[in-house]
């Protein structure tokens, strides 16, 4: 036990109880002789270990730690890892802003290489002024950075107090975490669930890069409708279509109506020839074609859209792309391009943007006199990579992907039926995975055309003329995880056989960050590498996430677990919401609206932020104005006097101390049994807030009047009839009271409360025993009367009023108050009437009847050398 302080203040407390909590490993998983009965386990967020933490995580991970210390005082050992999400476009993004560098794995590596810039002077470097470098120094730029985030990233976590067991962390680039996730891709091949295909594929032009469904966003984008002339060639009238992307017009490989479209029927199965290319393309009908839409019929061009993808692959149509992976238009124009006209006019756009050969050909078809009626001008969605800053093209690549059940129907309703087994916190979360899940359109493409990532195990075989052989790809044996094969050698080839014909190629390709962080219990949990550990952990109690990556982590999690072993990989969902700024708009980097938390922390205190993160429910969108942060002010007022509550409280004397004899001190107990009742069964609901609003309710009920009914009595200066018991209740009560706020409070503010429980607690209270409402209970007893506290309380407000009203300090002495009250009230209030007589300074009280329906003050008569 460590002395109370003349003036309790929070300054210092998380340093101080941080190096205590580190030093007695407070936290630490405690795995020897545990059953899973016995743990909870966490599948921590691992943040993106690029740039810096911002509020919303402090958010979110607040969220997840109030959980994580009730149930460590509930008992359970608690595995609480975290895990940095190293590898991904946001960590090469960053290397390049940071260190003025680009990847380019045709260079050699430099030994002992030192970047141009060391923090990228505050702003970003434009590409053409980064030193390009070999892949090797690139990566290891890459793995110098993430480190040095990530212990400022650690040191804000242990200043917020998260309980996290350090000892139990990972990074989702390093070996164990690289062995794992290549470990799971190969039994993914082996399954069959794995598989490279050539196909269209969403293309990010800036990070040259393919995107998956789930990391697409929509956005409002200005365009126009152009109106274009086709020719039939049976010799009838133009066939008029409306589209917005006239630069494709030479990939265009057929018009499409809808089958039930009257107007368009006689000409389904006919042709007609493009404007400008002269090319001939039949007209199909599709029911994705809408009627109502343009003229009623579009050119299908490869790729336009994703709905192009659709009607190229259901109505078994050539494939004419004209982009390359830069978003320019290739200079080799389509083979059915023939005409003398239709090349030259190819030649005027290829090499160009997508955006000025929209220009070009606007220009071409108002020469031709195919681009009919005026250029209207509209706002419509188009599809972005999250992270990107440009639309994103359709291109035909080669890529690794995952069945997620798009088109494996058995596969799709077991993971529906993982979503309506798993708990979601809140309930109404489940919506969103269903409605991903049932609106799956492709399977999950996990390769990336990036550097920094974990390297998809694969090599692949070279024919007699130097082809590699896609279909037959070399898989490593599990010994040899992890590997590279850009450098390593497949078993039965030397490295001399590298690129030769006969011999071998590596993949360059790296895995989707999700494609690892879907393997973040296995990762956390040791498996294959600490099948003990694993059995312990897994499934997990809780994933706690935001509502934003439900379709990503949350889906790709469940998945991978699926495949892999047929189960969910944890029992509940926590999923928190968004921060929002002042306009009600969802803090976010790209936005540049986001609040960095470490000035914060500082200028209120860790205690305070974290009230004001635990105030907000699971699933609920909070508001935070870094101008006017009430909620965070609010809660440096309780953590204050919580400080100051308990040095008054542990100031009386325990003389005595045991039992507890008087009615105003049972009530008080029994409303407390009360509050643990309630907040324990809001925790095991997943209702931190609820915890909370609770605890925090009745705890200034006691600071406010309780404190102030029983002070007199606790000195022992009113109610003494000379056994000293009506003292040593009050002291019994105050003190159990003491110990069971302390605790109920711990999750929220756990540097306050710990700096308290060291005034008069055994070892630290994140380990002590979540309270019962028997604590309180037998000290009450089944007499107790839970409501004569806030009766009591009622008639001590009506008092001060009155002395208010009389213009006279509350110190006033009153010779005389009269207290109206129900009948069955009185004999309540009698039994309380010497604590309230004592703390309004009243030397005689009467408590009447009278015709009200709750206690009055009807009368009060002040010393007149005070009125």
């Amino acid at each position: 036990m460590s002395a109370i302080p003349d003036k309790p203040a929070l300054e210092g407390l998380e340093a101080k109880w941080g190096a205590v909590w580190e030093e007695s490993g407070t936290y630490a998983f405690q795995r020897e002789g545990a059953t899973a009965a016995d743990v909870y386990s966490i599948d921590t967020p691992p943040p993106t270990a690029s740039g810096s933490l911002h509020v919303g995580h402090v958010f979110s991970y607040t969220h997840t730690d109030t959980v994580a210390r009730y149930q460590r005082m509930r008992g359970k050992r608690v595995f609480y890892p975290m895990g940095w999400d190293d590898n991904g476009l946001p960590t090469e993004r960053r290397v390049q802003n940071y260190y003025g560098v680009r990847c380019d794995p045709s260079l050699p590596y430099v030994e002992g290489f030192t970047p141009p810039h060391e923090g990228g002077d505050g702003k970003s470097i434009k590409a053409a002024d980064q030193q390009p470098i070999s892949r090797r120094n690139f990566i290891e730029l890459c793995e110098r950075l993430t480190v040095e985030d990530e212990k400022q990233f650690e040191d804000l976590w242990r200043s917020l107090g998260l309980s996290v067991d350090w000892t139990q962390s990972y990074r989702t680039i390093g070996s164990e975490s690289l062995r794992a996730s290549q470990l799971a891709f190969i039994r993914n091949v082996e399954r069959g669930e794995a598989y490279q295909a050539q196909a269209p594929t969403l293309w990010d032009i800036t990070f040259r890069t393919a995107v998956a469904q789930a990391e697409l966003e929509d956005r409002e984008q200005p365009s126009a409708y152009h109106t274009l002339a086709f020719h039939r060639t049976d010799g009838g009238d133009d066939i008029l279509i409306d589209t917005t992307r006239p630069e494709l017009l030479a990939a265009c490989v057929a018009l499409v109506a809808h089958p039930d479209d009257e107007r368009f029927q006689p000409l389904f199965g006919t042709t007609v020839r493009t404007p400008i290319f002269d090319v001939e393309v039949p007209i199909v009908a599709h029911h994705l074609a809408k009627q109502d839409k343009g003229t009623g019929i579009a050119m299908i061009c490869t790729f336009g859209d994703v709905t192009d993808v659709v009607w190229w692959r259901e109505l078994d149509l050539p494939n004419r792309a004209i982009l390359g992976f830069d978003g320019r238009v290739l200079q080799e124009a389509p083979a059915v391009i023939t005409s003398e006209s239709g090349r030259e006019a190819y030649a005027q756009i290829a090499g160009k943007t997508v955006f000025s050969a929209k220009q070009t050909m606007v220009e071409l078809l108002q020469a031709s006199g195919e681009l009919t009626g005026e250029i209207r001008k509209i706002t419509h969605p188009v599809k972005f990579f999250e992270k990107g800053d440009k639309p994103l093209e359709i291109v035909s690549t080669r890529q690794w992907y995952i069945a997620n059940g798009a088109r494996n129907e058995g596969l799709r309703e077991r993971l529906l039926a993982h979503g309506k087994e798993l708990n979601w916190h809140p309930d109404f979360m489940r919506v969103r995975y269903e409605n991903w899940v049932e609106g799956l359109s492709g399977d999950w493409l996990i390769s990336r055309q990036r550097f920094f990532g974990v390297p998809l195990p694969v090599w692949y075989p070279l024919d007699a003329e130097g082809n590699p052989v896609f279909d037959e790809p070399i898989l490593p044996s599990v010994d040899q995880l992890p590997v590279d094969p850009s450098s390593d050698v497949p078993t039965g080839y030397t490295a001399e056989q590298r690129g030769v014909a006969g011999g071998f190629q590596g993949e360059v390709d790296v895995m989707d960050t999700w494609a690892t962080s879907s393997l973040t219990p296995q990762l956390a949990g040791g498996w294959e590498r600490d099948p003990e550990l694993f059995k312990l952990v897994y499934p997990y109690s809780l994933r706690p996430q935001g509502q934003d990556i439900i379709r990503t982590w949350l889906f790709s999690t469940l998945l991978r677990s699926e495949l892999e072993c047929g189960q969910l990989p944890w029992e509940n969902a926590g999923i928190s919401g968004w921060i929002l700024d002042p306009d009600r708009k969802k803090m976010s980097k790209s936005k540049g609206n986001v609040v960095t938390p470490a000035g914060m922390l500082e200028q209120h205190g860790s205690d305070a932020v974290r009230y004001w993160a635990s105030s907000a429910k699971l699933g609920t969108d909070a508001s935070f104005d870094p101008q006017n942060p009430t909620q965070i002010k609010i809660g440096r007022r309780l953590a204050i006097k919580l400080l100051n509550a308990a040095k008054f409280t542990l100031g009386f004397d325990a003389t005595g101390v045991g039992n507890v004899t008087e009615a105003l001190d049972k009530s008080m107990l029994a409303g407390l049994a009360r509050v643990i009742e309630d907040a324990t069964a809001a925790f095991e609901a997943y209702d931190h807030a609820r915890a909370l609003e609770l605890t925090e309710s009745y705890f200034w009920t006691f600071c406010d009047d309780y404190l102030e009914l029983v002070k007199e009595r606790a000195h022992g200066a009113a109610g003494d009839d000379g056994t000293g018991q009506p003292r040593a209740s009050a002291v019994t009560a105050l003190r159990a009271a003491l110990s069971v706020f302390v605790r109920l409070l711990a999750p929220f503010l756990p540097f306050a409360t710990e700096e308290v429980w060291s005034w008069f607690g055994e070892g630290s209270v994140h380990q002590a025993a979540w309270p019962t409402a028997d604590e309180p209970l037998q000290l009450a007893g089944t007499d107790a009367d839970a409501g004569l506290l806030s009766l009591v309380g009622g008639a001590l407000i009506g008092v001060r009023g009155a002395k208010t009203a009389a213009k006279a300090s509350q110190k006033t002495p009153v010779t005389l108050a009269i207290v109206h009250a129900p009948a069955a009230d009185r004999d309540r209030l009698q039994a309380a009437a010497t604590d309230l007589a004592a703390v309004g300074r009243i030397v005689e009280l009467r408590i009447e009847a009278g015709e009200v329906d709750a206690v009055v003050v009807a009368e009060i008569q002040l010393e007149q050398t005070e009125a």
